[in-house]
């Protein structure tokens, strides 16, 4: 098994960065695929981006496309989010996951979660 921590998340103006970090401990992370997903008050979870486990293929979802970028440091135990151009909308809290298998972007289908960070884009 493998355990998830994220940080990295605030409150930042719109326009602003950020930077998300998720700690991997237990087995080892190059084993798995991770993303990362948001969920909005009243909404559902939803991914935003993946990355696969060697941290090459990566996926953004359409609204995030240009200004995120998902990594992974399998060395470091460590995946990132990058986050730029921040809008009011991407508002949320930010979890990570990890998964094996074949890639997919639902939220039932990753294993492993992290408790989630806040991200907060003022207008």
């Amino acid at each position: 098994q493998v355990q998830l921590l994220e940080s990295g998340g605030g409150l930042v103006q719109a326009g602003g960065s950020l930077r998300l970090s998720c700690a991997a401990s237990g087995r080892t992370f190059s084993y798995y695929a991770m993303a990362w997903f948001r969920q909005a008050p009243g909404k559902e979870r939803e991914i935003v981006a993946r990355a696969s486990a060697g941290g090459v293929a990566t996926y953004y979802t359409d609204s995030v496309k240009g200004r995120f970028t998902i990594s992974k440091d399998n060395a470091k135990n460590t995946g990132y989010l990058q986050m730029n151009s921040l809008k009011p909308e991407d508002t949320a809290v930010y979890y990570c996951a990890a998964q094996t298998g074949s890639p997919t972007y639902t939220a039932g289908s990753y294993q492993y979660w992290g408790r989630g960070t806040q991200v907060t884009v003022s207008s």
